[in-house]
């Protein structure tokens, strides 16, 4: 029997973890319900006038993200691992870069996508204007896939850890702080009525750059932790 082509091994890798995911649906709403506790929690512990939360609405809205993001990718690979599953992809005829990249797209599918959904829902809870809305949900629509997948290179470099947690969060956070940076000020020119298209133009680069390298990066770390 032959192996099935390339996009087909990602469509039935895809497949099979929406599966696994949609079972154990709990682990998986954790960082939206995360998402959203943070973003309802801050106005009360800080203070409840529209202006306040309008001015720090887009730093509210990207560090509950980017923390969400790393609840998240932690345990992104720990259970292939565990049951064997990942060292039978590392063997099988079909590029180990292209089925973490499936794995990592269906992460985001299940956890960065929702947190895009319920992105206006938040935004509105603090009194961001509205015509800043669209223009956060676009830049987290590029800003998501890309902690996806340097999550998931940072997890598949320390799933080998017993206690690795803490570690991934050092080594993830200065490498999305530029993704943190652009995102929360495209959301903050977009709300002050300026012109937010650079900072998506460089979120859309960092995504593409991602998408580039941390696939391979992510099947060099995932070898390392196997052997």
């Amino acid at each position: 029997m032959n192996a099935p082509g390339l996009l087909e091994a990602f469509r039935l890798q895809v497949s099979r973890d929406l599966r696994l995911g949609f079972r154990n649906v709990g682990q998986a709403i954790n960082p939206i319900m995360f998402f959203l506790m943070v973003t309802t929690l801050f106005p009360l512990a800080l203070n409840p006038m529209p202006k306040l939360l309008a001015t720090v609405a887009p730093g509210v809205v990207w560090v509950a993200a980017l923390l969400s993001s790393l609840l998240a990718a932690e345990n992104l690979f720990r259970q292939d691992v565990e049951d064997g599953t990942m060292e039978q992809l590392a063997l099988s005829p079909q590029p180990l870069p292209l089925m973490l990249l499936a794995k990592v797209f269906t992460h985001w599918l299940m956890t960065g996508l929702p947190l895009v959904i319920v992105s206006p829902l938040v935004g509105y809870s603090l009194f961001l204007p509205s015509s800043a809305v669209p223009t956060t949900m676009a830049a987290l629509a590029l800003a998501t896939p890309t902690l996806s997948l340097v999550g998931g290179t940072m997890a598949a470099l320390t799933v080998g850890l017993k206690r690795g947690g803490g570690l991934m969060s050092l080594l993830i956070l200065p490498v999305v702080m530029p993704a943190l940076i652009f995102g929360a000020r495209a959301t903050d020119l977009a709300a002050t009525g300026l012109e937010p298209a650079g900072a998506l133009y460089l979120l859309a680069a960092l995504m593409f750059l991602a998408l580039g390298l941390t696939p391979f990066a992510m099947a060099s770390a995932m070898r390392i932790s196997l052997d």
